[in-house]
């Protein structure tokens, strides 16, 4: 007794330590299945492969009955490969057997072999011969040159859908349909997918050669056994075809029979396609889904079973089972129609359920556009393009500024001029505009006026001058190099701006959580250890500042690590702000760098950055800035000057001020020039190369 509880724990261990070293195992198995080939086997081993080789191919048949989909069993070919080369193996062993004991009897090459060849062919070599030619037909003309040709043509099809499928994906990306974690999962599944399909074609080859090998591993045996027997051991012809024939027929029966099941579970899986779930749900299912099939069938069979010479009983009991079975079926069916029926009074009842007037008064939109009757076909139509680049806006702000925005709400409203929309933030009108619906807007990039016959206009979001013209006369208007735009592209280009301008606004103490809880565990700990009593308002307040200046605040785990940091020696939301701005320097000077590969930088002189120092006031933790109003406007006058010089090229060089001063000069030029960047000393990497194009003098 004590035995035995000891050996338990001894075997169980010992399967533990070779599942964690299967590897080691696998390798192992390999190079014997080579050795094989050349080491001569006791009867005793070469039963012993032969019960493995049969083991393995009832068991990757069952596996292909049982998984959902072929990718599940990606691994398919490499085993196909390994067991294919582990029965040739086997064949070479049981050949050298066979022709060196062959002599001595039926039991030369072992058990197995010998319990095929008496059970399955009684011991006739002539019904053997009959036999094993049967299943390496079926298995060679039918089973795997159809696999063989369904795995080719899979492959090819994937192959060349790929491209296609890919930019199905982009799309749905750029929508805003799937997020990019589902894209990412979609990509893989579709390499995997040709991969695999590839891999088929390829390994369906090792089937067909399998059974060719086999066959003349078969010709081999029986026609070199005879010699051996009649030359060497003085057998008669009659007994040496005897015993070598039986031997190697049933030698041959038992390498067929698992490459005929391992060729089944191939077609099993190449047929799958993209059918779901194991194969028994996928075809049961679907066979099940035609009651009156199954009715017509059974009606066939009852039939045939009056005609003369018929077993009436069994096409009797065959019909019955069928008609039984389509009256199951078509129960199930009908009580899954009134399921289906049930839910969908349970869904429209809950979305005509009465809503509470007053909460529905009281909610307000984060991001509303609203719409004219003449512009509702922009949304409902079926090649509306408008919403999905509404959606897109998502993955735009997400890229460039980390930045999630809510969901924008399209509707109708009666209220508004038939051709005119409006954006909403938080329910307050925040901007307005005009369309036309299939028209194009022609703008005129310099400014200038636009003399192409139409409705003039001024494009909503820039208000430069523009004209709505006909579709046919776009090309024209491109020809002569004018920016042309459709409606929906107008409406987006605006919200797109309105968002950018808005950002902060739109970042609330809910958007904020969010954001925080995307982050890993480790770094939302320390947002929650920062000296603050509300340490998620002052993330917000830092967001929000960052954001007003249109830094990205798409690395937030170093923001966060910068908000700890200047939070333990401050309170000061600018302050803290300031500290942040310096540890993001890279990142603000790269967004800032011009094609040549510098930051170009407007600098102050030395009379405006001494004035700027000295209107400067701290008092404790506290800062003030004290300027004349006629001081201040004189510098935004300065600014504003060199400034246009440059945007009238398209270009934004920063204003580069002292650390102390830069939220300051910031604030005051921030209604008159939103664009321009005002960066500090601190902000300036390292590694940043600065080019000053111009100084405002004092």
């Amino acid at each position: 007794m004590t035995a035995s509880n000891t050996d338990t724990p001894n075997v169980t261990g010992g399967f533990a330590q070779l599942l964690a070293n299967r590897d080691v195992v696998f390798a192992l198995g390999v190079v014997m299945i080579l050795g094989m080939l050349f080491v001569p086997l006791p009867p005793i081993l070469l039963d012993f492969g032969l019960a493995i080789s049969l083991s393995l191919a009832v068991l990757i048949l069952m596996v292909a009955l049982w998984i959902p989909t072929p990718l599940d069993f990606n691994s398919f070919p490499t085993l196909l490969l390994v067991v294919t080369m582990l029965r040739l193996a086997l064949n070479v062993s049981s050949t050298r057997l066979i022709l060196s004991q062959g002599h001595t009897g039926t039991d030369a090459a072992g058990k197995v072999i010998e319990g095929f060849s008496r059970f399955i062919v009684g011991g006739d070599f002539i019904i053997g011969i009959v036999i094993f030619s049967i299943l390496v037909i079926i298995n060679f003309i039918v089973i795997t040159k159809g696999s063989t040709r369904i795995a080719e043509v899979a492959a090819r099809f994937s192959l060349d859908a790929m491209p296609g499928k890919q930019m199905a994906i982009d799309a749905d990306l750029g929508a805003g349909m799937i997020d990019e974690h589902e894209a990412r999962e979609r990509r893989r599944v579709l390499e995997e997918e040709s991969a695999f399909f590839g891999a088929m074609d390829g390994a369906s080859k090792f089937v067909r050669g399998d059974a060719v090998a086999g066959l003349i591993i078969t010709i081999i045996n029986v026609v070199g056994g005879i010699l051996i027997g009649v030359a060497s051991y003085d057998l008669t012809v009659g007994q040496a075809a005897s015993n070598y024939t039986v031997l190697t027929i049933g030698d041959g029966l038992v390498t067929q029979i698992p490459a005929l099941v391992v060729s089944l579970a191939a077609g099993l899986l190449v047929t799958k396609g993209g059918t779901k779930g194991a194969t028994n749900e996928a075809v049961l299912k679907q066979l099940g889904n035609f009651p009156r099939a199954l009715y017509m069938a059974s009606a066939l069979c009852f039939v045939v079973g009056f005609l003369p010479g018929f077993p009436f009983v069994v096409f009797a009991v065959l019909a019955t089972g069928m008609a039984v079975m389509g009256y199951v079926m078509q129960g199930s069916l009908a009580d899954q129609a009134k399921k289906q029926v049930a839910d969908e009074l349970a869904r429209k009842e809950e979305r005509e359920k009465p809503v509470d007037p007053i909460k529905e008064m009281l909610k307000l939109d984060d991001l509303r556009l609203d719409l004219g009757s003449a512009l509702v076909p922009l949304i409902n139509s079926p090649d509306a393009a408008l919403p999905g680049k509404v959606k897109s806006l998502r993955n735009l702000f997400i890229k460039d500024y980390g930045f999630v925005i809510p969901p924008v709400r399209i509707k109708d409203d009666a209220t508004l001029p038939a051709m005119s929309y409006a954006i909403s933030i938080h329910g307050v009108e925040t901007a307005k505009g005009e369309l036309r619906p299939g028209a194009m807007m022609v703008i005129e990039p310099s400014g200038a006026a636009v003399d192409i016959p139409g409705e003039r206009t001024r494009e909503p979001t820039f208000g430069l001058n523009a004209i709505w013209v006909d579709q046919s006369r776009a090309s024209e208007a491109e020809a002569r190099g004018m920016t042309v735009v459709d409606p929906e592209s107008v409406v987006t280009t605006h919200l797109t701006e309105i968002i950018k301008e808005h950002m902060p606004e739109l970042l609330t103490y809910a958007a904020t959580q969010e954001l925080v809880n995307g982050q890993s565990k480790d770094y939302q700990k320390l947002l929650t250890e920062i000296s603050n009593s509300a340490p998620l308002v002052l993330m917000q307040h830092v967001l929000q500042a960052l954001m007003s200046e249109r830094v990205s605040i798409r690395n937030l785990p170093k923001i966060i690590e910068a908000v700890a940091e200047a939070s333990g020696t401050t309170k000061n939301v600018q302050t803290i702000v300031e500290h942040v701005r310096a540890q993001l320097s890279k990142q603000i000077c790269q967004s800032l760098v011009d094609p040549q590969g510098y930051v170009p930088v407007v600098t102050l002189g030395q009379t405006w950055e001494t004035e700027m120092q000295n209107a400067i006031s701290k008092t404790g933790d506290e800062t003030n800035f004290i300027m004349s109003p006629q001081r201040v406007q004189e510098f935004v006058l300065a600014v504003r000057k060199e400034i246009q010089e440059f945007a009238a090229g398209d270009q934004w060089p920063a204003l580069l001020v002292a650390p102390d001063s830069r939220p300051y000069v910031r604030s005051i030029l921030e209604r008159v020039s939103p664009m321009t960047q005002v960066i500090s000393h601190n902000e300036v990497h390292r590694k940043a190369s600065l080019k000053t194009v111009a100084t405002i003098g004092g």
